[in-house]
């Protein structure tokens, strides 16, 4: 497997971004996105990126904060969320769709990339980044993980992401931990019901006895704050969100491959 930190251009500026990919000699392969939680590319959305490259993808996390802070890691934990919540403040969905769409065109131009084969993959507010910007045009699917943003408005002030449910093209899967005081049943209820009501193409997964931020939790366990979720529960949701999100992945690349591999 490769890793490497890359700079993306992104209107005359760079993004930076962490990229993990199967050796060379073995593509094209399809990619996916990252799109991060609020506390940036973390070393756990690292280790996501590299289960997606070890599955057989290139998997590209971007730092959608590069205008304010390209090396922004604040770190778990009150202090973390509040620099995480500041930094969020000065994103709007047009500088995330130059983001995600940078990335896109990036990773198209990479010749161990196969072309028009890049989806995304969110978390947290990244996930609500997921959902808004599943209307760039060519991307082939859209995973959101406990998105927060898409039934709240977002930290910049502009609206919910549901208020942008008609504008999206890309199939979607939804995942939710059913005991996420931030997103509650009527929350998810209400996005199933606009999504529905739009016709798109979706599917929603609660796993009822996990909380918020349920993946890093179960991906990584050293983390700085300790998780009040059980670890048998933990673990078996997020072996079958990992498994879940391979089937979707496979889907919209319309691949066929073993169980565990995109």
């Amino acid at each position: 497997m490769i890793h490497q930190d890359v700079a993306i251009p992104v209107g005359g500026s760079s993004m930076p971004a962490y990229l993990a990919r199967p050796e060379e000699g073995s593509g094209p392969h399809p990619a996916v996105i990252i799109i991060p939680e609020i506390f940036g590319v973390t070393a756990e959305m690292r280790a996501i990126a590299d289960h997606v490259a070890g599955a057989g993808g290139v998997a590209l996390a971007i730092n959608f904060y590069h205008r304010v802070d390209p090396d922004f890691a604040p770190g778990y934990g009150d202090a973390g969320v509040e620099a995480g919540v500041a930094a969020a403040k000065t994103v709007t969905r047009a500088s995330l769709h130059e983001d995600v769409a940078a990335a896109m065109a990036w990773l198209d131009e990479q010749d161990f990339v196969r072309t028009g084969y890049v989806a995304t993959w969110g978390f947290c507010i990244g996930g609500a980044v997921a959902f808004v910007t599943a209307d760039l045009p060519g991307l082939r699917g859209a995973v959101c993980f406990y998105g927060g943003q898409i039934t709240r408005p977002f930290m910049s002030g502009e609206p919910e992401g549901l208020a942008d449910v008609a504008k999206i093209e890309a199939p979607l899967l939804l995942v939710y931990g059913g005991e996420d005081s931030g997103i509650p049943p009527e929350a998810v209820e209400r996005t199933r019901a606009a999504l529905e009501g739009a016709g798109k193409d979706f599917a929603i997964q609660v796993y009822p006895k996990v909380g918020h931020a349920f993946f890093r939790h179960g991906t990584q366990k050293a983390v700085a704050e300790k998780s009040d979720q059980s670890d048998e529960a933990v673990a078996q949701a997020t072996a079958d969100a990992w498994h879940l999100t391979l089937a979707f992945f496979k889907r919209v690349f319309n691949t066929v491959a073993p169980e565990n591999a995109i």
